[in-house]
């Protein structure tokens, strides 16, 4: 997606994508992610930063919109330091930092230590096209075999045009060299979730 659509999608709130709690998800499964340094790319301004950081996580967030990353703190009654590296904006506020520009010019030495990452709705969130794109970078982030929280849905894609887009399971499987699904239910809220057979699913993988 042009960054031009997402900009666009915050200015007029068009985020049915930000659920307001953390992930019900995240929260039976987080021990599956080490409790270090956690990447979260294309972040909006979601709940599960705060939580990650509440059970002791370092979090590095990712996040195009650079409102998206200040309604954060604020709706959090955090004051960060903001600092400017080139094109990028560095918010930081005790254990959560979110680096507000393009994910595709992020590199490890914006980010530092990576020690896991948590994937709800950014994968979702681009075109079948840009995945292996998505990932590929990703790689450059973290180390080889970083282990991943991945949350996908999987819907007829004729029945909308995405984002979210359709990630059927046997793509996950194509995408990452380990898969191991945890949780399944019935995709609800937003669009996704009026479509008759959505599903969300929960997945540990590793890059």
């Amino acid at each position: 997606m042009q960054p031009e659509f997402w900009k666009t999608a915050w200015s007029e709130g068009r985020i049915a994508f930000h659920e307001g709690a953390p992930n019900t998800f995240l929260e039976k499964f987080a021990d599956r992610l080490p409790k270090t340094h956690v990447l979260v790319p294309l972040c909006g301004k979601t709940d599960d930063l705060a939580f990650l950081a509440g059970r002791g996580h370092t979090v590095i967030g990712i996040e195009l919109v650079e409102d998206a990353v200040k309604a954060f703190f604020a709706e959090h009654q955090l004051t960060p330091t903001v600092t400017q590296h080139g094109e990028l904006a560095r918010y930081s506020a005790g254990p959560i930092t979110l680096i507000a520009g393009d994910l595709f010019t992020v590199t490890r030495e914006d980010v530092g230590r990576i020690d896991a990452i948590y994937d709800r709705a950014a994968l979702i969130a681009l075109p079948p096209e840009l995945r292996t794109r998505y990932v590929a970078h990703l790689r450059t982030l973290a180390p080889a075999a970083t282990p991943a929280l991945l949350i996908t849905l999987d819907y007829p894609q004729d029945q909308m045009s995405g984002p979210p887009f359709a990630l059927t399971d046997a793509e996950v499987r194509a995408t990452y060299p380990h898969v191991e699904q945890l949780a399944e239910r019935p995709a609800t809220g937003g669009r996704v979730g009026q479509i008759s057979g959505s599903v969300e699913r929960c997945y540990a993988v590793t890059l």
